[in-house]
């Protein structure tokens, strides 16, 4: 192991020294992310889950990795909670370069760190460089524990640059051979984002990057990932930014549509393979459209435009509960969980993969973990193509019904089943998954308000889909 991984984590009293001379600049910096889950409440006080000192403090760049609770008044009418956990890489220097001024947190006044500037340290090469390197040496710092599959190579040297483009996450990219995904906000327990890409490796399933290494520590008693490094699919395209360029060029984009369907099959299948699926009768079919309605309900609560259409949307939960009643009964397995057109990628061979199987953050994690039909995946890529068509100029509709309805025809290729053949299942995923979006666009990106509205407004008042 290397010499500069041997040194144990800062004493807890330094990390809780650290963080009250933090907390002023963090109250500032931390709602202002993207990643930050509690946006529109202020920030009342920090308390500290975990500190481990990566670089000396004394040195010429400093390096604290935390992980902070940010605590924040209760939701109205929702159970006090302990505070979302959020996983800081701090660095700290002298005087920040202006390469680096777009990490700024601020600068310290008082505690172990005073008149020194501290950032966000995953821009900087150096500190990024240490966790890759970490990784290399299966390093044990502290309670943080850096872990990889020996069978892959993790060469020294690669040069870090990290991805600027907005994410509920961040990410590094290590010359043009690993990608690693720094989660922000952690949760105790099995994280999907490893355990699916994992279990897709055993059964060889080449449409999801198979996991290099991992970096894990314990919350609350329970092991937790904090990271994962991934082989980075060089050249690929964004299936988010493909369809827009195909879109503003009047191209077709049904022959894409069409092969990512196949693969999201081939996804399924393998991971149908590789862990155990359910039947869902009538309990656990009562329980699904309850917690759909529960949802509907609680976002016409958050976002009040969504009200006069609630009776109208109940319908599509209700049907699918009376085909339970019936006695009609549905195959359950793992999915990706937040699949959409950005969750894709397109390399340049032509073929996709996909990423990012953390699931929707806003959810707890044993539900994100709970077996689903598969239709909730089909639902989040048909209301993909959907944003598609909504925001690259004037509304395109038919260019969104031609690739739902090439990606359905892709994935029946594989599975044998095509998603169209059960419209009550799948208008209840999609009528689920768009009040799901307004509650997100209300929140974080209110002029896209309107694109999951429109769809709202269809829902309400349905129609066949194809």
């Amino acid at each position: 192991m290397s010499e500069a991984f041997t040194r144990s984590a800062s004493p807890a009293d330094a990390g809780l020294g650290l963080l009250p001379s933090l907390d002023p600049l963090l109250r500032e910096w931390l709602p202002r992310q993207r990643w930050f889950a509690g946006k529109g409440r202020p920030v009342t006080g920090f308390s500290l889950a975990a500190a481990t000192e990566l670089l000396p403090s004394e040195s010429r760049l400093g390096l604290h990795h935390l992980l902070v609770r940010a605590h924040q008044p209760p939701v109205p009418g929702a159970a006090p909670q302990p505070g979302d956990c959020y996983q800081l890489l701090i660095g700290a220097r002298e005087a920040l370069p202006p390469r680096l001024a777009p990490a700024l947190i601020g600068h310290v006044e008082q505690g172990p760190l005073a008149g020194r500037t501290v950032y966000d340290a995953l821009f900087d090469p150096r500190p990024a460089d240490v966790l890759l390197e970490a990784l290399r040496a299966q390093a044990r710092i502290g309670g943080l524990r850096f872990e990889r599959d020996p069978a892959q190579e993790i060469r020294p040297g690669l040069v870090p640059r990290p991805v600027t483009t907005e994410q509920s996450n961040s990410s590094v990219i290590y010359g043009d051979t690993f990608i690693l995904k720094l989660l922000r906000r952690i949760v105790p327990g099995v994280n999907p984002d490893l355990e699916l890409p994992l279990a897709l490796a055993r059964e060889h399933c080449p449409r999801v990057p198979a996991p290099t290494g991992w970096l894990r520590a314990d919350l609350d008693g329970e092991p937790s990932v904090l990271a994962v490094l991934q082989p980075f699919v060089q050249g690929a395209a964004d299936g988010w930014e493909l369809a827009l360029r195909e879109l503003a060029k009047g191209e077709d984009f049904c022959a894409e549509a069409r092969a990512l369907g196949r693969a999201t099959a081939e996804v399924h299948t393998a991971l149908a393979r590789a862990l155990p699926t359910v039947t869902l009768g009538r309990a656990q079919l009562r329980l699904m459209v309850d917690g759909m309605v529960e949802r509907l309900e609680s976002a016409a609560q958050a976002v009040p435009v969504l009200r006069p259409y609630v009776p109208a949307l109940r319908t599509a939960f209700t049907a699918l509960s009376d085909l339970a009643e019936e006695g009609r009964t549905w195959v359950a397995q793992r999915v990706h969980g937040d699949l959409h057109l950005g969750q894709c990628l397109r390399a340049p061979d032509g073929e996709w993969s996909l990423i990012d199987f953390e699931g929707e953050p806003s959810k707890p994690l044993a539900e994100r973990r709970l077996p689903q039909p598969t239709s909730r995946d089909v639902a989040g890529m048909l209301r993909s193509f959907d944003y598609a068509a909504h925001s690259a100029g004037p509304a395109a509709p038919g260019w969104a019904a031609a690739c739902r309805a090439a990606f359905c025809t892709g994935y029946a290729q594989v599975s044998g089943e095509d998603p169209r053949t059960d419209p009550v299942l799948l208008r209840a995923c999609e009528t689920d998954k768009a009040i799901y979006e307004v509650v997100y666009e209300a929140r974080h990106r209110p002029d896209w308000l309107a694109v999951p509205m429109a769809a709202i407004d269809r829902y309400a008042t349905p129609v066949e889909p194809f």
